[in-house]
């Protein structure tokens, strides 16, 4: 193909040659066929685009919108490479929509999405058995019974990579591989997925008494060897594990999924998907380029990848992107206005697949909870003292009054309850787990070596009702004192009836009690009678009457983690 700068370069010759008396030699030019056309100079750049999500947790009503985006950028890729969409974990329990069917709607959206792969985050093991019962209640129950069942109707591969049986080996489950090998856009990309070493303490202990949890940097390592000699041009690791970064130090980021990659051979992996703290965070730690998109489908994050002539040569990090201008709104206020100069708009294929699962739960989500109303927006605290918090674990004695202290822990406390009138809506949506009642007989002792453990961590809060805190540091000594409902000190040798859900009695928290003095209850979980006790009872709930920041039940020398040096 003659080009017009080659016509330009023989006519400036020509013109050359008649203005002077000598004839200069023509300088040598490439054959016609060497000049590379505008076909080949993009078939040698190839760009492949990282869609990540993470922690959707049953949000259904975003995936439509979120499909939007993904259209667009499929369209953006179809002529220079290519779109790979991954999610990183928890992906269906949270929500009535979603959890009705175990999370069967939530697989039919990812299908449509076209999702390439995703991994098994510690709440993939809440459903337990395949049916009503969130636990096994005899031997022929199986735990991983509705995890099993989503994965064989997945059109993408679940990986866990690092989930192994106790007594050896890696489970045999359908469509559930370590790491899996695809090509985009002329581009092989290799994928391992990972959760957490927290997975069996947070998730319910009965669902996964039988597995355990290799190291992860370990793990990725050897996957990813794997994936290199296999062809992997690009090693993308799908992590239930999370960080956070400084607010007003971005680049300052913490947490698990950083420290596996520092442990990580420079050069091996090119990007982890992280989640699981629901955090957004875009970092990046030796090379490796670390993306977080928060929680409830309310963003997704965007890497592309630039390959000439098979080497990667550029990476582009892009910000998160909220999937509506008002994240906090359902699917009918989504407005996700335009991107890349594209009207956003809901795929369609994703809507027949959540709409009839939301049409299903909407009646169940507006039902009222009897003349309940909450004078003012009920706030939860993963780290402290709230008023959501302490009014949930009142419900908890109120609903079984002949208990002398209940214990809570703030990670099964999930959303604020909005100000109004109260729906079971709101109820699920605040504490959402099918977890069921347990009593523990306990010493004025345990429980004081309990509340002191938490105390002196960084995790979720313990929430109390029934009883007071009063902490304090003498020299390099914690120091905890509780008191009782009038007032009074509660002795070490005082034999109490704790009140406590099934996950909590169940985790190291209570490993010093014999397990013989742990009774759970068999019937409605903790949030159903909870429900039915909002019904009867109804009248106002005041936060400011279940939380008061100036007189708090837990009197702390500092914000946890309380470290007495």
């Amino acid at each position: 193909m003659v080009t017009a700068r080659t016509l330009r370069s023989l006519s400036l010759l020509l013109i050359v040659g008649c203005a002077t008396s000598e004839v200069t030699p023509p300088p040598t030019i490439p054959p016609l066929e060497s000049i590379p056309s505008v076909e080949a100079e993009a078939a040698r750049r190839r760009v492949v685009t990282i869609v990540a999500t993470n922690d959707i947790h049953g949000h259904l009503e975003r995936l439509p919108d979120f499909g939007g985006y993904v259209r667009i950028l499929r369209r953006l890729r179809e002529h220079d490479g290519g779109v790979l969409l991954i999610d990183a974990g928890d992906m269906w329990q949270g929500t009535i929509a979603s959890n009705m069917d175990e999370g069967a709607t939530g697989v039919a959206a990812f299908n449509a999405l076209g999702y390439d792969a995703v991994t098994i985050g510690n709440h993939e093991f809440d459903y337990g058995p395949v049916g009503d019962r969130a636990t096994p209640g005899d031997d022929d129950d199986d735990p991983f019974g509705a995890l099993k069942a989503r994965a064989s109707e997945a059109e993408f591969p679940f990986l866990a990579a690092n989930i192994r049986l106790a007594a050896g080996g890696s489970p045999d489950w359908p469509n559930v591989v370590p790491s899996a090998l695809v090509e985009r856009g002329g581009v092989r990309v290799g994928m391992i997925g990972v959760t957490t070493e927290d997975t069996l303490s947070t998730t319910i202990a009965a669902n996964v008494r039988t597995l355990a949890i290799a190291p992860l940097a370990e793990t990725i390592a050897t996957e990813a060897r794997a994936l290199r000699e296999q062809g992997a041009q690009l090693v993308v690791v799908l992590a239930h594990a999370g960080g956070e970064c400084d607010e007003d130090e971005p680049t300052q980021c913490a947490g698990e999924i950083m420290d596996v990659v520092q442990e990580l051979p420079r050069g091996l992996v090119d990007m982890v998907a992280a989640g699981h703290t629901h955090k957004r965070v875009i970092a990046e730690v030796q090379g490796v380029a670390v993306v977080e998109t928060g929680a409830l489908a309310t963003g997704f994050g965007r890497v592309d990848f630039v390959f000439e002539e098979g080497a990667l040569v550029d990476r582009i990090v892009h910000p998160i992107r909220d999937v509506c201008a008002t994240p906090e709104r359902g699917l009918s206020d989504c407005e996700p206005g335009q991107y890349l100069e594209a009207n956003v708009t809901p795929d369609p294929r994703v809507l027949t697949a959540v709409m009839p699962a939301l049409e299903r739960a909407r009646a169940r989500i507006a039902e009222p909870l009897g003349e309940t109303r909450a004078t003012a927006e009920v706030t939860r605290d993963y780290r402290a003292e709230s008023a959501l918090g302490n009014l949930l674990a009142d419900e908890m004695v109120a609903v079984h009054p002949d208990v002398d202290v209940a214990l809570l822990n703030a990670g099964g406390v999930r959303a604020n309850v909005p100000a109004g009138p109260m729906t079971y809506g709101a109820l699920y949506e605040a504490f959402p787990f099918d977890n069921l009642f347990a009593t523990v007989r306990l010493t004025g002792a345990q429980l004081k070596a309990i509340v002191a453990e938490n105390l002196r961590g960084s995790g979720g809060i313990l929430i109390g009702s029934g009883f007071t805190v009063q902490a304090t540091c003498r020299g390099t000594e914690l120091q905890v004192t509780l008191r009782d409902r009038r007032g009074r000190p509660i002795s070490d040798r005082r034999t109490l009836t704790l009140l406590t859900s099934d996950y909590l009695a169940t985790t190291p928290a209570f490993e010093g009690v014999d397990r013989s003095a742990i009774a759970i209850e068999d019937g409605e979980p903790v949030r159903e009678q909870i429900a039915d006790h909002l019904r009867t009872a109804g009248g106002e709930l005041d936060p400011a009457s279940f939380f008061d920041p100036a007189h708090p039940r837990w009197e702390l020398p500092s914000a946890r983690p309380i470290s007495c040096e």
